[in-house]
């Protein structure tokens, strides 16, 4: 059986060479499609020897669905450029290359934000469906959240190991992140035809915050887990406004 990494770029010359280093010890095949980066990403993966493609951003969905049919290995290993498989991970899926695999495969994911793995705050464990056959898997989803579908039912097992995740370097990056992805949950909301009242930016931000932070014990996590919690608390006050927004401009 044979594995291909499948990964997607913008400006990620901080992550990219760990992610293909990662992946280096059990894929048969590492292609790599990028948004013409601005930053050094470009000269790093084609130093590293990998297929690199540049295309046009068209989404998520879009993007990940057409490196799928770039691949030509048995099985597809989607990563983001802002992770990379452990040591434990990596040895098991060099011995499942001589096995007969089966299904699909989540794994766990742990983020490290500002230099600390998070193990609380509704951050872990992250359960994520990585691996999985070439044929008859799709990506879906238009703006954000991006969901993989398949023709027919497939047992899922975990792998071993963790899949680390170095999401966030800064405050400011979590913040800004965050609200475009409030923004683009916004839209997609507004085109369901969902409607925000005018108490729901409050509630929902004082809701998000007892849930992190108190319900999901990120008090454990440290100053790191007030600050993602308060974060997350003001992105999510922003999503509802916005959806407001939109709602008024239709109105």
């Amino acid at each position: 059986m044979t594995i291909g990494a499948l990964i997607i770029t913008y400006n990620e010359e901080r992550n990219i060479e760990r992610c293909i280093r990662a992946v280096q010890s059990f894929a048969d095949e590492i292609i790599v499609l990028d948004s013409f980066s601005t930053d050094k990403t470009p000269e790093i993966c084609k130093l590293l020897g990998v297929k690199f493609i540049q295309r046009e951003w068209a989404g998520y969905s879009a993007a990940k669905n057409f490196l799928n049919d770039q691949c030509s290995c048995d099985y597809i290993f989607s990563i983001d450029a802002d992770e990379a498989p452990d040591q434990e991970m990596q040895q098991q899926l060099l011995e499942m290359k001589s096995k007969e695999m089966k299904g699909i495969y989540s794994v766990n994911r742990i983020t490290n934000y500002c230099g600390k793995w998070i193990r609380h705050s509704g951050w872990f464990p992250d359960i994520k469906v990585r691996l999985f056959p070439k044929g008859g898997a799709k990506w879906t989803g238009e703006l954000v959240h991006e969901e993989l579908s398949f023709d027919k039912e497939y047992e899922t097992r975990i792998l071993n190991g963790l899949l680390e995740h170095y999401s966030y370097y800064s405050a400011e990056e979590h913040r800004k992140r965050a609200d475009k992805y409030s923004e683009l949950t916004a839209r997609k909301y507004h085109e369901q035809g969902k409607k925000a009242g005018i108490f729901k930016p409050l509630l929902s931000c004082i809701s998000r915050f007892v849930s992190m932070y108190f319900l999901k014990k990120g008090f454990l996590d440290g100053r790191m887990g007030l600050q993602i919690a308060w974060i997350s608390a003001l992105s999510n006050r922003y999503k509802y406004s916005e959806l407001r927004r939109l709602n008024r401009i239709a109105d």
